[in-house]
């Protein structure tokens, strides 16, 4: 449970930083972490000082479901002259190490990420004639707060999150996020690390699937150009009726050839997926195996499948990119910068070392095995061939019930332990093919 309050207010638990004015002995008082992101905050809106905010009641380090302690509410009055509305801009307070006491993240030091290393942003195209800033984006943001806390994924510029719903419970087709770098909030050093500011950018589906089968950052710089989708600050308007490609038709054949020619950034989603190794027979009569196969699995001809290698070899023939460093445990991340070691990454960046399992599991080599999607899943498997695969790539599915993942590997891909000789192969219970 949140309440709105001025941040001039005073709170039961922790009220928020004073200014970088404030006098030494009245800001020792504060969270060092607090005051340092909320000297970040009075740099770019100096004229406001006690903006609206959106405050935990019960803190998430005292037994509450909000990770987030505040989440600071700021008018942008924009710039008329480069076509950037007024909006209002939405700041977080929480993902990074506000206290530096353990309470809620392990002090690691200064010259690393401070907590998850972020905090979120948000901006919001104001309604004429609205006074007050809506609240519905601060419960946005504890949702992917909860998400990070929970699963310790953090998130980086580029990625997308789906959503499957207009973010404002309205009717809009504004229903997925993608993440980028806030245009104005710089990166600070605390006390305890180094917080920068990702900025949710609201997207239609067609927009989050296009982001999907090319990139992120790719898509960014489309809606950028197109005013009315974002504009230069990529500010959400939860009016927008058109996608980017409807308003104009040009950007899909940009969309088209981006995927052609660079492939897709995506290397791993979170998902409804399972394996099963059909080169035994079935434990049980409840086990997916019989259901499938009864108890022999079915085998392929060796023509059958010398056909199948000699058709994705010549597929793969075309293929004149550099392919990506080996999937091995010492690959952290495609990241430009460090992330914390206790932390894990997005499987939506270019990571797999959260699905590597223990090393001294033995590599199995089947025959045959079965793999199970739900319909969101499966629609992926076609930018996993194209976007991945074809480009010297990787791509993995890693399940959201378990430890169970699938990675699809191309002839390309260094570390990897499934071959065209070996083209299915397990390690403990991790799949390649």
């Amino acid at each position: 449970m949140a309440e709105l309050r001025p941040s001039g207010a005073p709170a039961p638990t922790a009220p928020p930083a004073p200014g970088p004015t404030a006098p030494p002995a009245f800001a020792s008082l504060f969270p060092p972490g607090l005051h340092a992101i909320y000297g970040e905050c009075r740099r770019l809106y100096p004229d406001q000082p006690n903006p609206l905010q959106v405050t935990a009641i019960v803190k998430y380090w005292l037994g509450g479901p909000d990770p987030l302690d505040y989440v600071s509410m700021y008018r942008n009055v924009g710039s008329p002259s480069a076509n950037i509305p007024e909006h209002w801009h939405y700041i977080s307070f929480g993902l990074s190490d506000l206290y530096g006491d353990n309470r809620v993240h392990e002090f690691t030091g200064t010259d690393g990420p401070s907590g998850f290393g972020f905090e979120l942003t948000f901006r919001l195209k104001r309604e004429t004639g609205e006074s007050a800033p809506p609240t519905w984006p601060a419960e946005l943001m504890q949702g992917l707060a909860r998400y990070v806390f929970q699963s310790e994924n953090t998130f980086c510029s580029g990625d997308h999150v789906s959503w499957h719903s207009p973010l404002d419970n309205s009717e809009s087709r504004i229903q997925h996020m993608l993440l980028t770098e806030d245009p104005q909030m710089q990166p600070v050093q605390t006390p305890f690390g180094v917080v920068t500011f990702l900025q949710i950018v609201g997207v239609c589906t067609e927009e989050l699937h296009s982001a999907q089968q090319w990139n992120g950052q790719g898509i960014l710089e489309l809606l950028r150009t197109v005013p009315v989708a974002g504009g230069p600050w990529l500010i959400t308007d939860m009016r927008r009726g058109e996608t980017i490609f409807e308003i104009d038709p040009h950007l899909q054949e940009r969309v088209d050839k981006g995927i052609e020619t660079d492939g897709s950034n995506l290397s791993g989603v979170s998902a409804k997926c399972a394996w099963d190794d059909l080169s035994r027979p079935p434990e049980d009569d409840e086990d997916s195996r019989s259901i499938c196969i009864g108890t022999q699995p079915r085998r392929l001809s060796g023509k059958d499948t010398e056909q199948i290698r000699e058709t994705l070899r010549r597929g793969l023939e075309i293929n004149s990119k550099p392919v990506l460093p080996p999937i091995n445990p010492q690959r952290q991340n495609g990241l430009a910068h460090d992330r914390a070691p206790s932390r894990k990454d997005s499987l939506e960046s270019d990571s797999s070392t959260a699905i590597i399992p223990h090393e001294l599991i033995r590599t199995r080599q089947l025959e045959s095995v079965h793999l199970k999607f739900n319909q969101e899943s499966g629609a992926l498997i076609p930018l996993c061939l194209r976007g991945r695969l074809l480009h010297g790539r990787h791509f993995t599915y890693k399940s959201i019930t378990g430890d169970m993942a699938i990675t699809f590997v191309s002839t390309g891909v260094e570390g990897a332990f499934a071959t065209e000789e070996h083209p299915y192969a397990a390690h403990g219970p991790w799949l390649q093919l």
